[in-house]
């Protein structure tokens, strides 16, 4: 039986407890409800399964999963995209790729060419848990130096001025743990992968909260609001680029709409940075 099964019936349980039978297109059956969420029954129904085959399944005893069955249940669920992707890698880790933990990362070169070309953007290059591969002066200006080798995710959580210079932390907080179990559906053997979301559980109830329940998402395309400490607010929207050859790497672009106050102010904030103190 796969060693991650029990991951597979808890992820199970989280999205049929978010998900009411309303929501789920259905008539809820009679008797009294102990969560809002859908009844193991009212699941299985949807799906076209049994009631005890489900149970089996969710209480990690049923050891083969058809993809019919997979493909039912994320319909039933509601899955996105990245959330029926997780469901089948836990169904079958064999999916997943195997992964190396002990190799240096090294951006992608087509990304490190375009985010070079996007100098007027705030750009980054990010990799494999997290890990900042490469970035741009102009990211540095608008939210702090992040040199490579050194998380993304460390810094939304153990640097205080991630919470003081975005404005919306908690949903790219949120978004950061979800991505993660993604990536550790993917990869379940990366130790270091491991020891990180430990590390987060760990130190921060923010992170220990967002994982227990069970999101996933890739780093996703989403408005960010910075407070910056000479220009003020900034308004972008977050897009990501990944590359044809490997989907280990994504390149985070910030945008700005035309003509606004963002898009105005991006240019002299580069010329302050390239006047600041390396110490900044």
């Amino acid at each position: 039986m796969p060693a991650d099964r029990s991951q597979l019936g808890a992820f199970l349980r989280a999205r049929r407890d978010g998900l009411t039978p309303t929501a789920a297109g259905m008539q809820p059956f009679p008797g009294p409800r102990r969560v809002p969420g859908l009844r193991k029954e009212e699941l299985a129904v949807l799906a076209g399964v049994s009631a005890d085959y489900y149970s089996r399944l969710e209480q990690g005893r049923q050891a083969n999963v058809s993809r019919s069955v997979l493909d039912a249940l994320a319909r039933a669920l509601r899955l996105d995209e990245v959330e029926r992707a997780h469901l089948f890698v836990l169904a079958d880790p064999t999916i997943a790729r195997r992964a190396h933990p002990t190799a240096v990362q090294q951006p992608d070169a087509g990304l490190l060419r375009l985010m070079t070309a996007l100098d007027h953007l705030p750009a980054l290059i990010l990799g494999r848990r997290g890990e900042i591969l490469a970035t741009n002066t102009l990211l540095t200006a608008v939210l702090r130096d992040l040199p490579p080798s050194s998380s993304l995710v460390r810094f939304m959580f153990f640097d205080p001025l991630a919470r003081e210079r975005i404005i919306n932390w908690e949903h790219f907080a949120a978004t950061c743990m979800s991505a993660l179990r993604g990536e550790l559906g993917r990869h379940p053997e990366d130790v270091q992968l491991v020891a990180l979301i430990d590390e987060l559980r760990t130190g921060d109830p923010d992170a220990a909260r967002w994982w227990a329940d069970h999101g996933v998402q890739d780093y996703a395309s989403a408005p960010k609001r910075i407070l910056h400490p000479v220009a003020g607010e900034l308004s972008f929207d977050i897009e990501t680029v990944l590359p044809p050859r490997t989907t280990e790497q994504v390149l985070i672009i910030y945008t700005a709409q035309p003509d606004s106050p963002t898009a105005r102010t991006l240019p002299l904030l580069a010329s302050w940075n390239a006047v600041q103190p390396a110490a900044r």
